[in-house]
């Protein structure tokens, strides 16, 4: 048959000889911050709903137990003002807050690619692959176009776009650049995951409380990470951990414990008050599954970078894993001081983990501690775990 003398010269990729390692993190947040103390006070004013005064009380108490400080966001006062459908509950605003979303995305997530990719300290022709992750501001071309232009990388660097994962996907894109870094030498993935609240904000209403928890949650920010395997010493290329193995499972029993819809009135999000109790109860098997071949079973062994969806996640985690009050302290830090910011919190967990081993002096950059764990929970309820392994500091 013709050409089948060149069959034989046809030859699979060279596949990377050791694991993916993350080789830098960057993160980004709007500059507009507002204090959650005083935030009930803001949203029922600027949403012109102060006469709702019982359920202003309620917002308050709710705001009060998230053990969130600070929140950032895209949008401000003025945004709002601008723009009088963003004031309603359920008035059409998805045309507004998708130009909002669409704007902001790719700039946000610019920011912090270019700090990961400052501190990776390599040229950016040697990006080979982009993941870029959002849950809103879906357009053609995506996000992940867009950040392309504007950072300036190579057009024909490979790339991949994911929208409307939700909070697991912090999780999602290190499984998938892990597969991407250690299938063909050489590989170097910029992975991108930029958030915002836009597409959730609206006015409060009496008939539909659960939203309040949304607004009292949620907040805004970007994370970035240079991802590859075999790291090119002569060329100063440092790994700061490294990705073991990853899975993805569906819990079981979860159907319509997180979701999202996505209408005329912007995102509505369900978050049902079993979501902690489901979590907590199946983190032990996912541990195990995990971790077994490795012959681990001591949970307070390893460092923890679960992601912070709430107090009562992670307040039920520690408890039914019987881990020590310092094992979350990074995840409980992020939470404080940034709120929940979906796919972006895990990697601001891990930079808070990978500074402070540094800061105070601990032999490697996951706390003194050999392996560590990464938990992304979102929609399905879906759970992604990832093994990681801590570099030795001098």
């Amino acid at each position: 048959m013709p050409g089948l003398e060149n069959r034989k010269k046809v030859e699979a990729p060279k596949r990377a000889e050791g694991l993916a390692t993350i080789m830098a993190i960057g993160r980004a947040n709007p500059p507009s911050a507002m204090e959650q103390s005083t935030f009930p006070d803001f949203y029922f004013r600027v949403t012109n709903s102060e006469h709702l005064v019982g359920l202003k009380k309620k917002f308050q108490r709710i705001c009060e137990n998230t053990a969130i400080r600070r929140r950032h966001f895209v949008w401000n006062e003025e945004i709002l003002n601008a723009n009088p459908c963003l004031r309603t509950h359920m008035e059409p605003s998805l045309n507004v807050k998708q130009t909002i979303a669409v704007a902001e995305i790719p700039k946000l997530g610019a920011e912090a690619a270019s700090r990961a990719i400052e501190e990776w300290g390599q040229p950016k022709s040697r990006i080979t692959h982009l993941i870029f992750c959002t849950t809103s501001g879906m357009d053609l071309p995506g996000a992940d176009y867009k950040l392309t232009r504007i950072l300036g990388l190579n057009p024909n660097v490979q790339r991949v776009m994911l929208y409307q994962q939700g909070c697991f996907a912090g999780g999602t894109v290190l499984r998938l650049a892990k597969c991407f870094a250690e299938s063909q030498k050489g590989a170097r993935v910029l992975v991108v995951c930029s958030e915002t609240t836009t597409v959730l904000v609206r006015a409060p209403s009496e008939d539909y409380q659960d939203d309040l928890v949304t607004q009292a949650l949620f907040a805004d920010g970007a994370s970035a990470l240079i991802v590859g395997a075999d790291p090119d010493e002569e060329a100063k290329e440092r790994p700061i951990f490294t990705i073991v193995s990853t899975t993805q499972v569906i819990l079981p029993d979860s159907d319509g414990a997180i979701g999202g819809h996505l209408g005329e009135g912007g995102l509505t999000a369900t978050l049902h008050r079993d979501v902690p109790l489901i979590i907590s109860k199946n983190v032990s098997k996912c541990l195990e599954e995990a971790f077994a071949p490795l012959g681990i079973s001591d949970w307070n062994s390893i460092f923890w970078a679960p992601h912070p969806g709430g107090r009562a996640i992670l307040d039920q985690v520690e408890e039914r894993v019987g881990l020590k009050p310092e094992k979350l302290w990074a995840s409980r830090h992020v939470l404080a001081e940034f709120g929940n910011m979906s796919s972006v919190c895990v990697h601001f967990v891990l930079d808070e983990i990978r500074n402070r081993s540094t800061k105070e002096g601990k032999t490697t950059t996951g706390e003194g501690f050999d392996w560590g764990v990464l938990f992304g929970f979102g929609p399905g309820l879906t759970v992604e775990t990832v093994i990681l392994r801590s570099v030795p500091l001098n």
